[in-house]
């Protein structure tokens, strides 16, 4: 016996619910545009890179998307764990031998 779309849909809404997570897939209502706090653009031969610094509810964040010929790829770094981010970054570059 199967379920209608409906139950089904309810069904996991309410278990979204009850495990206190929110999944904007099965909301009708769609978020406002967040729009970024500040934005920077590194374009290399054939990808783009965006750094979005952005906030929400749960604090400041920045949003890395990479842009390679339209496919997109996206991370988000809260912003507590930029610091250590710029460190690994920074490491990995000594170890590659590239000068600032």
């Amino acid at each position: 016996m199967h379920n209608s779309p409906e139950k089904t849909r309810n069904a996991y809404c309410q278990l979204v619910e009850v495990n206190g997570m929110r999944n904007t897939e099965f909301e009708d209502e769609r978020r406002p545009p967040n729009p970024p706090l500040h934005s920077e653009k590194i374009v290399t031969d054939r990808k783009i890179f965006f750094l979005d610094l952005k906030e929400n509810d749960r604090g400041k964040f920045i949003k890395i998307t990479e842009d390679v010929r339209g496919r997109r790829d996206t991370i988000i770094l809260p912003i507590d764990a930029a610091q250590e981010f710029m460190d690994a970054m920074m490491r990995t570059l000594d170890a590659a031998g590239v000068d600032e």
